[in-house]
């Protein structure tokens, strides 16, 4: 049979009818008010697929590295595809629609079709927000629902969730459980014991309108805290509910504003609370475990629409509570405590899904709501604030197994801090407040494994950047907390060989070349991603060429800085030149989207335009990618106007060369040593002239000379707007200092 009545189900038919499904027969059974539905079983699904001949198909595209985004998009695009594509036999799709008219009475049902994952709502994984559900679904897209369920079971977010948890993906099915709709006025969520701590109390929230609301996080519901034992209401927050889901006049599940008159009163009468809290109560009798349910209130009857265990309570915390404080400064924000634990890092504002790319290890992810598909962001992130959502919302129920401290439902995080600001939540008392608290943070021990932390540094709109000259390094210099790499030398990575590139590609040959390119920039890149990283093409001079095995073949020069290096050789020797690009075009196959090609001593736009051309014929478009120049010759700087009009996206400062063109002084040379001074005024006026024209234009500055670790250098830059500041690792954190130091000088200046 396709399908059985909840009526018949319990605990014990888990691989039957999947998690969900098996709780609510269990509710059922227990003469607890449950909806009346039946269930499409998990042996529907795998017959079909297998019928089909779909699954070996299916399974072989969902085996792919979670880590990496565009494999998994491209096995959830594909998954899909052969589900949605697939006919579902005519006696499946019979049974379905007879089941569902028994619902119905004198008029179509509406329902809500739910998927019930067998490995879901497990004592040790909730799999929560994994698969999908629809509201008042009618007769005409049931079938069309249940497939879309079992889709959802290979969504990017599954296959990721699955892969943490070491489920194997064939091993696992789906049922898909189809319920008559409450058409709630009130609905949320309640834990029969603190989600975080364990203690007996009894957290309910409380929205009006359907749950999906409380659950999605769209709104910030009502928050009531009692006594399990005693019943006594110990504390009630209520909150501003400015939206509410409800079913429109078709039946659409749509978000409505809530009334004035009904947005700052308390949803829920003290009768209601009574009986959710002796509901509460026989729930967790029952199954012997803290559970966490959700339930809608309609025309005075309460009904139990789902419930779990509660996965996230750990002995630790079921011990002792974490109260301490974190510190003593005025709280920037207060919502709830949704996950345990101090977490200390740079803000990062996420309002759109593409931003994810920006949140960094040791971040602090700021939203409005999470959605499952910040999962991977997440998991990087050493803690979670939200405008919205309470307990039981995405965010809260998310960070609460990785680990992640949270806050919740602050109201309006996303506006009052600011993205790079340095912050301290407390997952705990609800807290957010301005810097950071090294001695709560370092004494805090991750749930669930080592996060990295991305060391304090000051909040600057200057970007940090750090100079990287080994791939050896990266580790180090990611540790600084840069905001990325404003320089990688390609030429360490070929003198490294011992053999010029033309003598390496004669005896290794080319691929082995290549690969020895992507290896030494895909370490930096991995390390920092997303973080950009800038690459600068080879600009080794030909004295250091002629020092490697093929050197004898490089020309003598009297003045190597002067001669063949940088993009002069580059474009004089495309048929080597194309191996560098092609490195590139590999790393931005392999989804390296972080690294940025950078061209060294280009001197005006003809330069420029003959490298573009070479990155086109080499499969790097550079519509999509960011490049740019090193500004090292008093020429660039004077013609960055039309440099800039032929594409570039940066132009960044190479002080050391720039210095000695401009002033005719070998910084090599001890005998005018002392004359070479990046500080010059003609210098200065050259970078100045620059940074204007680039800022009216649209390019992004940087300087990643030496001369950028200096207080007077940093100072004019950051004066002058330039955008980035790359340093050497040694003093990437007395640049981040001297640039808040000097953004606050303008600030208050600005204001007097």
């Amino acid at each position: 049979m396709a399908v059985v009545w909840l009526d018949d189900v319990r605990a014990a038919d888990l691989d039957t009818v999947g998690g969900k499904a098996a709780s609510l027969g269990e509710l059922t059974a227990a003469g607890l008010p449950v909806p009346p539905g039946f269930v499409v079983t998990a042996g529907t699904y795998r017959t079909f697929i297998e019928e089909a001949g779909i699954d070996e198909e299916l399974f072989a595209a969902v085996d792919v590295d979670s880590e990496d985004s565009a494999a998994l998009a491209e096995a959830h695009e594909r998954a899909h595809e052969l589900i949605m594509e697939t006919e579902l036999p005519e006696p499946v799709r019979e049974e379905i629609v007879d089941a569902y008219r028994t619902m119905g009475d004198d008029e179509e049902a509406f329902v809500a079709v739910r998927s019930s994952a067998t490995a879901e709502d497990l004592p040790d994984a909730s799999f929560a927000g994994q698969q999908e559900t629809f509201l008042n679904v009618t007769e005409e897209d049931l079938l069309h629902r249940v497939k879309e369920c079992w889709a959802s079971l290979f969504s990017q977010r599954a296959i990721y969730y699955r892969n943490q948890k070491g489920f194997p993906h064939r091993e696992v099915d789906i049922a898909v459980v189809v319920q008559q709709m409450v058409d709630a006025e009130k609905s949320g969520v309640m834990f029969t014991s603190h989600p975080s701590t364990g203690e007996p109390r009894i957290i309910i929230e409380a929205a009006w309108g359907l749950g999906e609301a409380v659950v999605s996080g769209a709104v910030s519901p009502d928050n009531y805290v009692i006594d399990r034992e005693s019943g006594d209401v110990e504390e009630v927050t209520v909150a501003e509910k400015k939206v509410m889901h409800v079913k429109s006049e078709t039946g659409e599940t749509v978000e409505r504003d809530v009334g004035e008159d009904r947005r700052d009163r308390q949803v829920l009468t003290e009768a209601e609370i009574d009986r959710l809290v002796e509901l509460g109560r026989r729930v967790e009798d029952h199954y012997g475990t803290p559970q966490d349910v959700e339930w809608a209130i309609a025309d005075g009857e309460v009904y139990m629409l789902q419930s779990r265990p509660i996965t996230t309570i750990s002995e630790e915390a079921t011990a002792e509570s974490n109260g301490g404080d974190a510190g003593d400064g005025d709280h920037l924000l207060t919502g709830l405590g949704a996950s345990p634990g101090v977490a200390s890092g740079a803000v990062r504002i996420v309002t759109k899904l593409d931003h994810l790319d920006q949140v960094s290890e040791g971040d602090v992810i700021v939203t409005e709501m999470t959605m499952p598909d910040m999962v991977p962001a997440m998991k990087r992130a050493s803690g979670i604030v939200t405008d919205e959502g309470g307990m039981t919302s995405h965010a809260a129920i998310v960070s609460r197994e990785l680990g992640v401290p949270a806050v919740v439902g602050t109201g309006n995080a996303t506006r009052t801090l600011s993205d790079g600001q340095l912050i301290t939540l407390d997952g705990d008392k609800g807290t957010v407040r301005e810097g950071r608290e090294d001695e709560d943070v370092e004494e805090r021990e991750p749930i669930e494994e080592a996060r990295p932390k991305t060391p304090v540094k000051p909040m600057t709109a200057t970007e940090v950047k750090v100079n990287v000259s080994i791939p050896e390094a990266a580790e180090r210099a990611a540790a600084t907390g840069a905001d990325g790499v404003g320089l990688l030398r390609m030429e360490h990575m070929v003198l490294s060989l011992n053999q010029t590139p033309e003598r390496y590609i004669e005896r290794e040959g080319v691929r082995a070349y290549v690969d020895q390119l992507v290896q030494g920039i895909r370490g930096v890149a991995e390390e920092f991603y997303p973080r950009p990283v800038r690459v600068r093409t080879l600009d080794a001079p030909t004295d250091e060429f002629r020092q490697l095995e093929g050197g004898e073949n490089e020309p003598k020069e009297h003045n190597p800085m002067l001669g063949y290096r940088g993009i002069r050789r580059s474009l004089d020797r495309p048929d080597v030149f194309e191996h560098e690009l092609e490195a590139f075009r590999r790393l931005f196959e392999m989804g390296y989207d972080n690294v940025e090609i950078m061209f060294p001593l280009v001197n005006d736009a003809e330069d420029v335009v003959r490298a573009r051309n070479l990155m086109e014929d080499a499969g790097v478009d550079p519509e999509k990618r960011e490049w740019g120049v090193m500004i090292e010759t008093p020429a660039s700087a004077l013609c960055i106007e039309e440099m800039a009009a032929a594409g570039i996206d940066f132009a960044s400062f190479g002080t050391n060369d720039l210095t000695q063109y401009t002033l005719a002084v070998d910084r090599n040379n001890e005998n005018v040593a002392d004359r070479f001074d990046e500080l010059h005024p003609a210098v200065l006026e050259l970078i100045e002239s620059t940074i204007e024209t680039c800022r009216d234009l649209g390019v992004d500055t940087s300087i990643c000379g030496q001369a950028g670790s200096k207080p007077r250098m940093i100072r004019f830059l950051v004066e002058q707007g330039v955008s980035s500041i790359s340093a050497n690792i040694d003093a990437v954190r007395d640049v981040q200092h001297e640039a808040k130091r000097v953004e606050q000088k303008l600030l208050l200046d600005s204001v007097r």
